[in-house]
């Protein structure tokens, strides 16, 4: 790229600005003290339920196959699990073992054979569809006398979520128990009720696991037959991590305001808190509470430079930022207009510190492959700028080639594992060949935000985007379109479906982060509706419940 001299006169430029919303949330997160005295009466209880727990999980083992799995989906749905991860790995273990495929079991209801398929394939055991065979009457239709059992077909409606591609029996069960559930939803007695009409709008599993807990805590008290044990452990655990992350999104908040981009770049978005909530989504224990806040600090300053190529900045002057990012080197900053000085700079020292915090475990040399995913982001911010800027549409392959990139996820996947200690170098090397559930999750958050902010760009006068150019490309209506781009994120979830079938090329932990990042889009952009750029009705609700509102003791 040639080198340009630098631009400071803004003499008569007419610059795309987007006019955001400010944040929803002030100075609310800004401090918080973390009372070390309701720590410890938390940490002490919580320790002797979790013994309890162990201990209920171990009597499992000596009961029947279907109590030892809704004992393990109580826990899993309860938040639970991540105390108990190689307890229930080695309870899993042997029940796939012994029968793969189910066959040899005379179950005969659509709930016990649900939850096993769901657990064993959301853990990574390619369990086959056929153990559903027996329910579906000729031509591979589900019998009618079996859509009484809500329950079962609810359970039955979440196992279909876990598909892969060719699997269609579960095509048919997801067609089948959604219609059946939409139709008895308004019938059914609470909690039942709330469960279905709750589990309609995001499945289980491709929604964000603390906001599905923070549901379920609240449903699994009105059951009649709940475990008080778990219940109060649920509610205790959710509360003491809910302390935690408080303290890391003030650390973030706080981070974020002496920065100062509200008054120095004021045409960006500004939306820490949701990016912390993100994170959140993406590994919600304890232990990844580095990981946390370095994805926290990554996810609001790629916002930034996504905002300055989409929302501010001209051809020229991002010409000149794309190659200073591109050398990334200090000395580059007096070539830049003053406004991307500030944004310059935060970049560099951000990936510095991250250099040196990783530096402590020996670790500082895998920053480099976050470098390389800002650099190749920006590269590809800068040709949908031109197209932008110039009213250029592209053909629809060419445009999806380059906004996969900009749709972020390539870069925060890789920014995700930084702050993991168990994220080897061979990790980022494996994640560096884009690998097919890569691809599969870069798609379905590039279709899925085209569905969500089309008509926003098109108001905007943007014709480079992806809805826009498939119309041109195969000259079909708006409808036509979108439902192809809906087509293409149902074939990317199969996709990373498939990818955390074992065996696989990477840790289980490694992979959950993927999958974590896919659920995040499916929440996120809930009902085509763009909740990261206008988190009101979206994230808000969501963020309340996590990072606001305790759970009564």
């Amino acid at each position: 790229m040639a080198l340009a001299t630098p631009l400071n006169n803004e003499k008569e430029i007419v610059r795309p600005v987007a006019n955001f919303s400010p944040s929803l949330w002030g100075d609310r997160f800004h401090s918080f003290s973390l009372d070390n005295q309701v720590v410890e009466k938390y940490g002490q209880e919580i320790e002797t339920l979790k013994e309890q727990t162990r201990s209920m999980l171990s009597a499992a083992c000596g009961k029947t196959l279907v109590e030892k799995l809704n004992l393990i989906d109580i826990v899993e749905r309860l938040g639970l699990a991540y105390h108990f991860e190689k307890q229930i790995e080695n309870m899993l273990d042997p029940i796939y073992k012994a029968d793969p495929k189910f066959e040899a079991h005379d179950y005969n209801d659509l709930n016990t054979m649900s939850i096993p398929f769901r657990l064993l394939r959301q853990h990574g055991y390619n369990i086959s569809p056929k153990i559903f065979s027996r329910f579906p009457k000729c031509k591979g239709k589900f019998k009618e006398s079996i859509s009484n059992d809500m329950r079962g077909l609810l359970n039955l409606y979440e196992a279909s979520h876990v598909r892969t591609h060719g699997e269609d029996i579960l095509e048919e069960a997801l067609a089948f128990s959604t219609a059946h559930l939409e139709s008895a939803a308004p019938h059914l007695k609470s909690p039942l009720n709330k469960q279905v009409t709750h589990a309609l709008e995001p499945s289980l599993h491709k929604s964000i696991p603390r906001v599905e807990t923070r549901y379920f805590i609240s449903i699994y008290e009105e059951e009649e037959f709940k475990n008080d044990v778990l219940l109060r452990f649920a509610k205790l655990d959710h509360n003491l991590l809910q302390m935690l992350h408080k303290q890391k999104l003030s650390e973030v908040s706080g981070w974020w305001k002496d920065l100062d981009f509200v008054t120095t770049l004021p045409y960006a978005r500004h939306r820490a808190v949701e990016c912390y909530f993100w994170t959140v989504g993406v590994y919600a224990e304890p232990q990844y509470s580095q990981a946390r806040v370095m994805l926290a600090k990554t996810i609001p300053m790629i916002s930034i430079v996504d905002d300055t190529y989409d929302a501010y900045g001209i051809v020229n002057e991002l010409e000149v930022y794309t190659d200073a990012i591109q050398r990334w080197d200090i000395s580059q900053i007096d070539r830049l207009p003053e406004y991307m000085k500030i944004s310059y700079k935060a970049l560099l020292d951000l990936y510095d510190d991250y250099e040196k915090e990783l530096s402590k475990d020996g670790r500082a040399d895998v920053v480099h492959y976050a470098k390389e995913r800002m650099k190749e982001i920006v590269r590809n911010y800068f040709v949908e700028a031109k197209w932008f800027i110039e009213g250029h549409m592209p053909p629809v392959s060419e445009y999806l080639s380059n906004a996969l990139a900009t749709s972020t996820y390539y870069l925060l996947t890789t920014t995700s594992y930084l702050g993991m200690k168990c994220a080897t170098k061979e990790d980022f090397e494996w994640l560096a060949t884009n690998p097919k559930i890569l691809e599969a999750n870069v798609t379905l958050c590039r279709v899925v935000d085209d569905i969500a902010t089309y008509e926003v760009e098109k108001d905007r006068g943007q014709i480079a985007t992806g809805v826009e150019c498939y119309m041109r490309d195969y000259d079909v209506s708006t409808e036509v379109a979108m439902e192809k781009f809906q087509e293409m994120a149902e074939i990317a979830w199969k996709d990373v479906n498939e990818g955390i079938l074992r065996p696989t090329p990477v840790s289980t932990g490694i992979l959950t982060r993927i999958l974590n990042l896919a659920r995040i889009i499916d929440v996120t952009y809930k009902h085509n509706q763009d909740g990261y750029t206008h988190p009101e009705k979206v994230l808000k609700p969501h963020i309340i419940a996590l990072l606001v509102d305790s759970i009564d003791i």
